[in-house]
C-alpha cells in the first residue's frame, strides 16, 4: 500500500514549493518508507511508499516507462507470473509489479487494465500526448480521488491534499450524505462537490477540456459453469479459495487476520495456516485479532474464536469492546477527518488495534468482508426461483416453490409473491421497512435524494441476464459503495486484504447454479461441503450470527447529556437534512427502551459529529449565500492546510 498525489496545471505553470512541501508532509504519515517525486511542465507527482512485499522494496516511483509514460502504482499484482510470460521480451524475470504494469500499458494501452488481477489503483501521465489516465481495480479496494477544474486537475490516494489545494469554497455533496444515512453512497462520490472518486473497474481519461469515465472490465453475464456432480464444484471452490488466500499472503513480514469466530474469518485463518504449513505462502507467520463484548447477550463470539485458537495452538490478540463507544463524543477529541466514515478512528479500540499491528510487525490485515454476500450467507429462495421463472422452467419452478415453502414454514403463495416482487420497482411494491428513509429526515431532503436513501435501484430485470447473476452484481455494488467510504488512517498503518473479493473466485461463484450455494435448509451449502476437514465442524455448522443492537443503545444512554447538547444546534438541521426535534424524540425513545433500528441513528450522529468537528476546527463555516443544493459548507482556505 502506497500513497500518491499529482497535480497538472494546464497552463504549464508549477505549483509553489510551499504547497508541495505541505503535501509531502501530509503524505509521509501514510507512506513512511520513502518519498520520491516527478515534475515537468506544470506536472508534479509525489509518491510515498508503504512496503508490504519484497518486490515493492525494489520499486522506484513514479516510474518512467520505456516510452516515457510516468506510472504511479499502488497495488498488489496477483497474476504477475502470467503477465511476465506475456511480456517476457519487454521486462526481466525479476521485474517489480510497477515495471510489469508499465510494460503492459506501453504494449496494450487502456486494454491492459483488464489484465491486472489484484488490488490496485494507478495513474499514468503521458507527457507526449499531454494525457492523464486514472484507473482502479474491479472492486475498488484502493482509493483514488480527483478534482478537475478549468485550469488544473489534482488527484490523490487521500482527500487531504485535494482539500488543501481547493480554490474557493468546497460544498458538501448531499447525495453522499444521503447514501451514508441509509446504505452507502454511490462509489464515484466523495463528501465534496467537485471531488470525485475513480469508480471501480473504470479508468478516467483527462485532457484539457476533456474528462471521460470508461469501464474497462465487467463480469460476463453469459458465463455459466456446470459440472457433473457436487464433488467437482467443491474441489474447484476449494482450489480457488486457497489461491485467493495464497495471493493475499504475499507479504514480507508477519501478517494479521481478523478472527470473529464466524465462517468467513475462520475459514481464512484455517486456509492460511494450511498454506503456511505446506510452504505455499510468502509469509511464515500469521496472528489473529479478535473483538468481543461479554456484556452483549446476543453476541458471544469468544467460544468460537477460542476454538480456532485452540486448534492453532496459539492465542490471538483480544480487544474488549464492552467499555468502548463507537463514536468520539468529547469535544476535546474531535479532530477533523476528511470524511465522516473516518471520524471514529480515534476510539480506544482502534488505538489498541494499531498497537497490536505495530508490536507484531504487521502491515497487512486479512478481512472476511464479502464472504456472507457471495457464498450464500442469506438463505433466501428468491435468486434460485427467479432464475427458474425467467428461464421458463415452470415445472421445476413449481416444485422448488413447494420445497422452499415447506423448508421455511411459509405458505408457497408468500414465497411466490416475494419472488415476483423482486422484479417490480419500489413505486409499485413499496419500500421495505429495512430500506425506508429515517423518519427524522426532512421531507425536502428525502424527496431530493430518494434513490440514494433507499439504496438505489435494486430490482431484478426479467428480460436480462440470470436473476441470480443480477443479484450478485447488486451485492457487489453495495460492497463497492461501502469500500469507497473507507479512508486511510495515518494512525493505523494497515493494508486491508479481502480473500472473498478475489476476481477469479467471484467469477466462479457468479457462474455456477444458485442451488450449489444455497439449498432449502442449508445456507452456504457449497462452502460448508468444500471446507469440511479444514474448518472445524462446530464453526461450519454454527447458526447465523445474531444482529447486535444493544451496544448503540448503551452508548446513547451513557452519553445522554453530551448528546442532548449536540442536538440542540444541529448542523444537519441548518443544512435542511435533519429535523432536530424529531431526531431528539427518536433518541429519547431509544433511551426509554423502544425497539427502534439504531444503525440510522448512529450514522446520523456520525455525520453530525463530523460536521460539528469541521466547524469547531475552523475547517468549514456555514455559508448561507452559496446557492448550491441548499445551504453549503465553505472550507476556509487559510486554515485548511494547518488543520489537515
Amino acid at each position: 500500500m502506497s500513497v500518491q498525489f499529482g497535480s497538472w496545471r494546464f497552463d504549464g505553470q508549477s505549483d509553489t514549493t510551499e504547497n508541495l512541501q505541505t503535501i509531502k508532509a501530509a503524505l509521509s504519515h501514510f507512506g513512511p518508507d520513502a518519498g520520491t517525486s516527478y515534475s515537468d511542465s506544470g506536472v508534479a507527482i509525489l509518491h510515498h511508499a508503504f512496503h508490504t512485499t519484497q518486490e515493492s522494496r525494489r520499486e522506484i516511483q513514479p516510474f518512467v516507462s520505456a516510452t516515457g509514460n510516468v506510472i504511479t502504482w499502488d497495488g498488489r499484482l496477483d497474476n504477475r507470473l502470467e503477465l511476465l510470460g506475456q511480456l517476457r521480451d519487454l521486462v526481466p524475470l525479476d521485474a517489480t509489479d510497477v515495471q510489469i504494469v508499465a510494460a503492459a500499458y506501453d504494449n496494450w494501452k487502456e486494454k491492459a487494465f483488464a489484465q491486472f488481477i489484484g488490488d490496485w489503483a494507478l495513474s499514468v501521465w503521458d507527457p507526449n500526448a499531454r494525457l492523464l489516465i486514472l484507473a482502479k481495480d474491479f472492486v475498488g479496494t484502493r482509493q483514488l480521488y480527483y478534482s478537475v477544474s478549468w485550469e488544473r486537475v489534482v488527484w490523490s490516494t487521500v482527500l487531504e491534499p485535494i482539500i488543501m489545494l481547493a480554490e474557493g469554497s468546497l460544498v458538501i455533496e448531499q447525495e453522499y450524505i444521503a447514501g451514508l444515512l441509509s446504505s452507502f453512497p454511490a462509489a464515484h462520490l466523495t463528501p465534496y462537490v467537485g471531488i470525485q472518486s475513480v469508480p471501480p473497474a473504470c479508468f478516467v481519461r483527462i485532457e484539457p477540456g476533456v474528462h471521460v469515465v470508461s469501464r474497462f472490465w465487467g463480469f460476463d453475464p453469459h458465463k455459466e459453469i456446470k459440472y457433473r456432480n457436487d464433488a467437482e464444484y467443491e474441489e474447484q471452490f476449494r482450489s480457488l479459495f486457497a489461491q485467493s488466500v495464497r495471493r493475499r499472503l504475499r507479504v514480507d513480514r508477519p501478517i494479521l487476520a481478523e478472527l470473529s469466530g464466524g465462517m468467513d474469518s475462520s475459514s481464512i485463518v484455517c486456509m492460511a495456516d494450511r498454506l503456511i504449513a505446506h510452504g505455499e505462502a510468502a509469509t511464515t507467520s500469521l496472528s489473529t485479532l479478535s473483538y468481543y463484548d461479554d456484556s452483549e447477550p446476543n453476541w458471544n463470539e469468544r467460544p468460537f474464536f477460542s476454538q480456532i485458537e485452540q486448534m492453532r495452538g496459539r492465542a490471538g490478540i483480544h480487544i474488549d469492546l464492552g467499555s468502548q463507544d463507537d463514536l468520539v463524543f468529547s469535544k476535546s477529541d474531535r479532530q477533523f477527518c476528511p470524511a465522516p466514515a473516518a471520524y471514529g478512528r480515534q476510539s480506544s479500540s482502534s488505538k489498541r488495534s494499531v498497537s497490536a499491528m505495530i508490536s507484531g510487525g504487521s502491515r497487512v490485515l486479512l478481512s472476511g468482508t464479502g464472504g456472507d454476500e457471495f457464498t450464500g450467507g442469506v438463505p433466501t429462495a428468491v435468486p434460485e426461483l427467479a432464475d427458474l421463472l425467467a428461464s421458463g422452467q415452470l415445472r421445476a419452478f413449481a416444485h422448488q416453490l413447494k420445497v422452499w415453502g415447506l423448508c421455511q414454514r411459509r405458505p408457497w403463495i408468500h414465497v411466490l409473491s416475494e419472488t415476483c416482487k423482486s422484479f417490480l420497482p419500489p413505486s409499485v411494491v413499496g419500500v421495505s421497512m429495512y430500506r425506508r428513509p429515517a423518519s427524522w429526515l426532512t421531507q425536502r431532503f428525502t424527496r431530493q435524494h430518494w434513490p440514494a436513501l433507499i439504496g438505489y435501484d435494486n430490482r431484478l430485470k426479467f428480460f436480462s441476464s440470470r436473476p441470480s447473476f443480477q443479484e450478485n452484481l447488486l451485492a457487489l455494488d453495495a460492497l463497492r459503495r461501502q469500500l469507497n467510504c473507507s479512508c486511510l488512517n495515518p494512525e493505523f498503518p494497515c493494508e486491508r486484504r479481502y480473500p472473498y473479493l478475489d476476481r477469479d473466485l467471484l467469477e466462479f461463484l457468479f457462474a455456477i447454479p444458485r442451488e450449489q450455494l444455497v439449498r432449502p435448509g442449508h445456507r452456504r451449502s457449497l462452502m460448508r461441503r468444500a471446507l469440511t476437514g479444514i474448518v472445524p465442524d462446530e464453526i461450519l455448522n454454527r447458526k447465523r450470527k445474531a444482529f447486535v443492537s444493544r451496544g448503540p443503545r448503551v452508548t446513547i444512554s451513557r452519553n445522554w447529556q453530551t448528546l442532548t447538547e449536540i442536538t440542540q444546534e444541529m448542523v444537519t438541521g441548518s443544512l435542511g437534512i435533519v429535523d432536530p426535534a424529531a431526531f431528539r424524540q427518536t433518541l429519547d425513545a431509544v433511551r426509554s427502551g423502544h425497539d427502534i433500528p439504531t444503525i440510522p441513528i448512529m450514522r446520523t450522529l456520525l455525520v453530525e459529529l463530523w460536521l460539528q468537528s469541521a466547524l469547531s476546527n475552523k475547517i468549514v463555516s456555514l455559508d448561507t449565500e452559496t446557492p448550491h443544493r441548499g445551504t453549503a459548507l465553505a472550507i476556509s482556505q487559510k486554515t485548511r492546510a494547518a488543520a489537515l
